[in-house]
């Protein structure tokens, strides 16, 4: 019989194979089904052996022993200065039992927390899964833990936000759970918590908020302190009165829901009088260093670290703030403001522009307490200070720093008629190079630009390099308000080019560092390293990985086009260090000022000055009643923290040419040159005593000091000498007999005494030997 197919191939019989039989599909998907069976089973057994020898091994410490609160140690920069001990060994604190505590305010500490926690495991399986998950993918690690959780982790356990630290934590609990009643629990739970205003333990938070033992206190009372177990601090009834009493009403219907209230009692019930926060400052410095302070806790919870952690867990941070800078800073504002009205208010902010960290952080004298406002978070109006964004914008669009514009006075523009724009001090160049025109600061000529290259553009530009959001976020003056905007219409205007929309001094110091860091931004931030009262370290930051926000011929650019504005305003560094910035004055009427800034920076360190009232419809002025302009008071602390900060470190170089060439937008000729004087015989110089040689008190800084030095110093001395002598041969050399007359006649007097009287009278007055500088504004801008 003949064979076909592959068993002819093969030279083997047709039929049945030899060996083992063909498994059918059925077989195969059995068989694959018994794999994955035992893969799982033994899984499951490893766990289980896993588990079981973790669980075994897992000691609780007996809650007797535990040291329930631990004071936080915060460090300058080094590590090892202290600048702050948050809190005291122990805190504000009184162990009580649990019969001491009245069951109106146990419940609705349960209610609040943990509803089942009579009946669960000592473990949230939903809260450990959500915490698995978020670590994960980056999220949230809070939330969704039991009152026993919360205990072993405030007890037993470092503030590490770890999943790690979550598998302790369950492992604990459930122990914990097994070898202790859920009453000695409860117990040690109600004597650890942090209520806020320095209060551990629900015996010192009742006495602390009602002036009662926790024996006493009322389901109302007992409400009000579970709202606290979370967020003492943003829950507090005296600073934020509507959020409090929202999860106070929430925490009632609660014990309504569980039995523990009525409903007639529920709707009886009245928010309870709260006592007053007392002066207690909980280890923050009073000095402008508790402001620092402040910052780096605040810069801790938005990182998911807890007020209980932070002020009773034990840690040790280390903070960015440089020891000697800070001192600089508080050392330059007391000797320059020495004998200066004390109305003015002044902050201070230096960052480090490679990597956003903050060096030095003054807000103010007083940091606690009665008066304490951080004025390194004051927003306030940065007039030309504000000028570098728009050159940046300018110059993206291919608008050299050596391109020319009309810095003619006064200039209306489109979108504000009839509101003419004016230089201060009656500055006018009707043909200014952009860098000129920065150094002058020529109110028209950045109006008119800002304008040119869109005024949205410039907007976007400040809100990158300085990192400020779309909106003003809640807790500030200005909250839910668009930032660098008209405040009522939502609308950023030309007025953008010369400072009208509000900014903060931290802000400038953030905006001016991506400058100086090649138009690389980095977020300011305050908190270097925490580790725990072991030395395990929690967290370890060295600053963002950047955003390019300009390009580096942008930033080198804008750089180049600040670096004459020091010498200028005589606000140059010693040794002749290379630096750039820029002054900044915002005019409140025609006549006086409301803020005044300096602003600067070399490549490692960029810092802000600011000078107001506390009101920016009051006018600023000194001690000798004269107006302050940015050159003034804020530019003598500038430079003073310069020098000092930088006193012994190497000099860098900065942009001596610029980079981006051209013009592409709508410049202006430049003006035709002046023609040489043809040499004529001399005239006799007319006899007169050499007049004394002018007093720092009779010079003036009129537009960052071009103005000034021209209408003070030269129009009062020059105009009377050299207008005297000088225009006496000069006059006689050009035009003969008549002239020379004319001009020694003429020029003797009308300069020396118009030119010394407008120039020397007229300018305001130099304080304490610093320069004032009518640069700006001195107008409302719109």
């Amino acid at each position: 019989m003949a064979r076909s197919g592959s068993a002819a191939r093969s030279g083997k019989p047709a039929g049945r194979p030899s060996g083992k039989a063909v498994r059918t599909k059925k077989q195969k998907r059995r068989r694959r089904l018994k794999a994955f069976t035992a893969g799982v089973v033994g899984l499951v057994l490893l766990l289980g052996v896993f588990i079981g020898v973790v669980y075994a091994t897992t000691e609780v410490p007996d809650p007797s022993s535990v040291q329930n609160a631990q004071t936080t140690v915060v460090y300058y920069a080094d590590g090892t200065t202290e600048m702050a001990r948050l809190g005291v060994d122990g805190g504000n604190r009184t162990n009580v039992s649990l019969t001491e505590v009245s069951e109106p305010a146990r419940n609705a500490i349960l209610a609040a927390e943990n509803r089942d926690f009579y009946s669960d495991p000592g473990i949230s399986f939903t809260g450990i899964v959500r915490a698995a998950w978020n670590n994960l993918t980056g999220g949230s690690t809070q939330g969704g833990s039991t009152i026993t959780q919360q205990y072993v982790k405030n007890a037993f356990l470092t503030a590490d936000q770890t999943f790690s630290r979550k598998f302790q934590e369950l492992f604990l609990s459930i122990k914990l759970d097994n070898n202790y009643s859920k009453n000695e629990i409860l117990e040690n739970y109600l004597n650890t918590i942090y209520f806020g205003r320095g209060a551990y333990g629900i015996e010192s938070a009742a006495n602390t908020f009602f002036g009662v033992p926790a024996a006493q206190l009322t389901p109302q009372q007992g409400a009000v302190l579970a709202v606290l177990v979370r967020s003492p601090s943003s829950n507090d009834p005296e600073t934020n009165p509507e959020g409090a009493q929202s999860r106070w009403g929430l925490v009632l219907d609660a014990m309504v829901d569980e039995g523990w209230l009525t409903q007639a009692d529920r709707d009886a019930s009245v928010y309870p009088t709260v006592r007053p926060r007392t002066g207690t400052n909980l280890g923050i410095p009073s000095g402008p260093e508790g402001f620092a302070v402040q910052r780096a806790i605040a810069e801790l919870e938005a990182k998911g670290y807890d007020e209980q952690q932070i002020r009773a867990g034990g840690l040790r941070i280390t903070t960015t703030v440089d020891k000697r800078a800070q001192d600089a800073a508080g050392s330059a504002v007391a000797s320059v403001m020495d004998g200066e009205p004390e109305g003015l208010r002044e902050a201070l902010v230096a960052i480090d522009p490679h990597n956003g960290a903050v060096r030095a952080y003054y807000g103010g004298p007083v940091s606690t307490g009665d008066g304490a406002i951080d004025y390194a978070q004051a927003q306030r109006q940065p007039g030309s200070s504000v000028k570098p964004y728009v050159l940046a914008t300018a110059l993206e669009d291919g608008i050299s720093v050596t391109a020319r514009r009309d810095g003619s006075s006064p200039q209306e523009f489109p979108d504000r008629p009839g509101l003419p724009v004016s230089n201060s001090g009656g500055a006018s160049c009707g043909s200014c190079t952009l860098m000129e025109a920065m150094t002058k600061s020529l109110n028209t000529t950045y109006y008119g630009l800002a304008y040119e290259v869109g005024a949205e553009k410039v907007r976007g530009n400040i809100l990158e390099a300085t990192g400020l959001p779309e909106t003003w976020p809640q807790g500030t003056p200005m909250a839910g308000r668009t930032t660098l905007a008209d405040p009522e219409t939502g609308n950023t205007g030309g007025s953008i080019g010369i400072g009208q929309y509000e900014m903060r001094p931290i802000d400038q110091a953030h905006g001016f560092a991506t400058f100086a860091n090649g138009g690389v931004e980095h977020e300011p931030y305050f908190v270097a390293r925490v580790t725990d009262s072991e030395g395990a370290v929690l967290l370890e930051y060295g600053g963002d990985s950047g955003d390019q926000v300009f390009t580096q011929d942008v930033a080198s650019d804008v750089t180049y086009g600040l670096t004459e504005v020091a010498s200028s305003s005589r606000r140059a560094l010693d040794g002749g260090r290379e630096v750039a910035s820029k002054t900044g004055t915002q005019g409140l009427n025609t006549r006086d000022n409301s803020d005044a800034w300096m602003v600067g920076y070399t490549p490692s360190l960029s810092t802000a000055v600011w000078m107001g009232n506390d009101s920016p419809s009051q006018p600023i002025k000194n001690v000798s009643g004269a107006i302050i302009y940015g050159s003034g008071l804020p530019g003598a602390i500038w430079q003073e923290f310069m020098n000092t900060v930088l006193e012994g470190t190497p000099e860098e170089d900065l942009p001596n040419r610029p980079v981006i060439k051209g013009d592409t937008g709508e410049g202006v000729p430049a003006p035709a040159p002046a023609p040489v004087p043809v040499p004529q015989p001399e005239a006799p110089a007319p006899t007169q005593p050499e007049p004394e040689a002018p007093t720092q008190q009779q010079t003036t800084d009129e537009t960052d000091g071009t103005e000034g030095e021209t209408g003070g110093q030269t129009g009062g001395q020059t105009g009377g000498q050299t207008g005297g002598q000088t225009g006496g041969q000069t006059g006689g050399q050009t035009g003969g007999q008549t002239g020379g007359q004319t001009g020694g006649q003429t020029g003797g007097q009308t300069g020396g005494q118009t030119g010394g009287l407008a120039g020397g009278q007229t300018g305001p007055p130099v304080s304490g030997g610093q320069p004032a500088d009518p640069e700006d504004e001195g107008q409302p801008t719109g």
